[in-house]
């Protein structure tokens, strides 16, 4: 990937994170599933999620050591983890909470439950964010010590995805600032690959 393709998908990435803390509802009750908002939400998530690993390898490509190409790996690898999770919040509990909503049949939202702490499914999830905050962090190293970019550039985006899991057990604004976060993480690291006279200047 060209350093300015590259850029875009990190870029995007920050942009869709923050749309997806913004335009998901806040609560987690029956009515906030069934809504238009929680499939918008977690599916710019979920695009997040895709655009952060060609980020990753297109850093890979700018930076040229392994130490990048090992946290593009583990990204790419937090992310195939993460995402049946994500799908299933987005796509099955959207139309069980439809269905319960029409047919007034509170009881069918345990299937959320069951779901959402299902031991395997909340191990795939746990540990492919896990690994997501590990590839981030592997790649802010990979930046530091290489100098290619401006050294601080990717300490943001470490700093949001190493945060990830933890954020999920805070109250709302903290979640919103997470968000925020990362979108900018995402535009400082995007910056740093656009603009070269800038790659240096932080050492």
């Amino acid at each position: 990937m060209a350093p300015r393709l590259t850029s875009a998908a990190f870029a995007a990435s920050g942009i869709l994170f923050l749309a997806y803390i913004a335009v998901r509802p806040a609560g987690d009750d029956a009515t906030a599933m069934a809504s238009t908002a929680w499939v918008a939400g977690h599916a710019a998530a979920m695009a997040g999620f895709i655009l952060l690993g060609l980020g990753m390898l297109g850093l890979h490509q700018v930076l040229g050591d392994r130490l990048s190409l090992r946290a593009a790996a583990v990204t790419w690898a937090g992310a195939g983890l993460t995402l049946p999770y994500y799908g299933a919040e987005d796509f099955g509990l959207n139309v069980i909470a439809q269905r319960s909503l029409r047919d007034q049949a509170p009881a069918l939202m345990e299937l959320a439950e069951q779901f959402r702490y299902g031991p395997v499914a909340v191990t795939m999830f746990a540990a492919g964010l896990l690994l997501l905050g590990v590839g981030a962090v592997m790649a802010a190293v990979s930046v530091w010590r290489t100098g290619v970019l401006a050294r601080s550039s990717a300490l943001a985006l470490a700093l949001g995805f190493a945060l990830f899991l933890p954020q999920f057990f805070t109250p709302y604004p903290v979640r919103v600032a997470h968000g925020v976060l990362i979108f900018a993480g995402g535009i400082w690291l995007a910056a740093a690959l656009v603009f070269p006279r800038a790659r240096r200047a932080v050492a």
